[in-house]
């Protein structure tokens, strides 16, 4: 059975959705250490959402949900009373519709950002490297990455190319009169910085430098064409910087008020400047918003002006995700009546085996006469292999199973957990 543990913009404040994003490897690691309940987990956290994707076994059915919710609070140290009011549990079927549409960004505070798709990606190799990625799970995942890529190309989601980097940078056009003599510091090396450096570059920027905390800003400055600022430089960097744009996965913050007070002290500081945090963990510390001259814009901030009007998906690229999610829906359930397909099989050939040794026994050993039979075996399989696969995916493989054990007096079973679509429901 798929279960997914989800917590997101729009179900809790960013607050919460940042201790859980600290605490994701950790909750990682735990879970894979149920082994009994869950056979696989992938986690997905982002700057708006925290979520774990679970392979459950057949065995924790009953009590996965409870059990996703007492480790995660046990991890993050958020009670588990607040963590059930801010997330939400999605179940079997339903989870394939919900990770499609996250992954085409219908889920994300922009409509249609670009990131999240390849944060999707990137959460699988995660749980690959750490072998906890099971076959129905990448089966999941892979089908959640072709699905963003028809409703990119498919529909106009997105299509003005508008992301949580873009959208901040519209709500900071007021603020910065020429985008070409604009000083901007860029805080962070990784994807995040490299997008929002293309963002910048876009609107016209041009003297844009470059910091990090881990010394990486040489060689990402070399890479990108832009000015590296020393690690030991950031007070002067942002005493001189009209816009500051910090997107680092640093787990701390990196700007406080005490930092942002010494720069503006500075002789040659500026006098507005503007802070964009997209860090989550946030980057900035809140208070820096009470410095004299310092405007601050983070995320909650983006996320109450974001005109979401304009980034509603179109009703095709709803129709293509619930279209997909029926689909692996439909592709999962025609495995329902596998167990008792694969027991018709063994009985069958069994009988063809047993007929040829007695063949053998009476010394007719006929390399003609067994070929046939194995091939009239298999003609009459055919039949019975497609009635399996066509009952699975109208939801009725008990037909199938109840058939092959009256006729064949078999006794097998329909696999569990394939053939019921459970809807979004509080944790519980």
């Amino acid at each position: 059975m798929l279960l997914c543990f989800t917590a997101s913009h729009r179900t809790a404040d960013f607050e919460l959705l940042e201790r859980l994003e600290r605490h994701a490897d950790d909750v990682d690691s735990a879970l894979r250490e149920h082994t009994d309940a869950f056979a696989g987990s992938v986690v997905l956290a982002t700057c708006n959402r925290f979520e774990t994707y679970l392979d459950v076994t057949d065995a924790a059915r009953a009590d996965a949900s409870a059990l996703v919710l007492d480790t995660v609070s046990t991890i993050t140290g958020v009670p588990a009373d607040e963590l059930e009011a801010s997330t939400v549990v999605v179940h079997e079927n339903a989870v394939a519709d919900h990770l499609f549409s996250v992954a085409s960004g219908l889920e994300s505070l922009v409509i249609g950002e670009g990131e999240i798709a390849g944060q999707v990606r990137r959460s699988l190799e995660k749980a690959r490297a750490n072998g906890s990625a099971t076959r129905e799970l990448e089966r999941l995942f892979q089908n959640a990455s072709r699905v963003s890529r028809d409703v990119k190309n498919g529909t106009k989601v997105g299509s003005a190319g508008r992301s949580i980097v873009r959208l901040a940078l519209e709500l900071a056009e007021s603020r910065i009169a020429d985008w070409a003599s604009a000083r901007i510091l860029l805080v962070g090396t990784g994807n995040y910085a490299a997008a929002s450096l293309k963002a910048l570059r876009d609107r016209g920027a041009q003297e844009v430098r470059v910091w990090s905390r881990t010394g990486r800003a040489g060689a990402f400055a070399i890479k990108h064409d832009i000015e590296a600022v020393d690690r030991d430089g950031l007070v002067e960097a942002i005493a001189t910087s009209q816009l500051v744009v910090t997107c680092s996965v640093a787990p701390t913050v990196l700007l406080d008020r005490e930092l942002v007070e010494r720069a503006s002290r500075l002789d040659d500081a500026v006098v507005h400047r503007l802070i964009v945090d997209l860090g989550l963990p946030r980057n900035v510390d809140s208070d820096v918003a009470w410095v004299t001259g310092t405007e601050l814009l983070d995320l909650e901030t983006i996320g109450l002006h974001a005109p979401l009007e304009d980034f509603k998906a179109t009703e095709r690229a709803r129709s293509i995700v619930n279209g997909a999610a029926a689909e692996f829906a439909a592709k999962g359930d025609e495995r329902a009546a596998e167990p008792a397909l694969v027991a018709l099989r063994s009985h069958v050939l069994g009988l063809v085996d047993a007929e040829i040794e007695r063949a053998r026994a009476r010394g007719d050993s006929s390399q003609q006469t067994e070929a046939a039979l194995r091939h009239l075996a298999g003609v009459l399989l055919h039949t019975p292999s497609l009635q399996a696969r066509e009952l699975s995916r109208d939801g009725d493989a008990d037909t199938f199973v109840a058939g092959v054990n009256a006729v064949f007096g078999l006794d097998s079973e329909a696999a569990p957990g394939l053939r019921i679509v459970a809807d979004e429901g509080r944790a519980s």
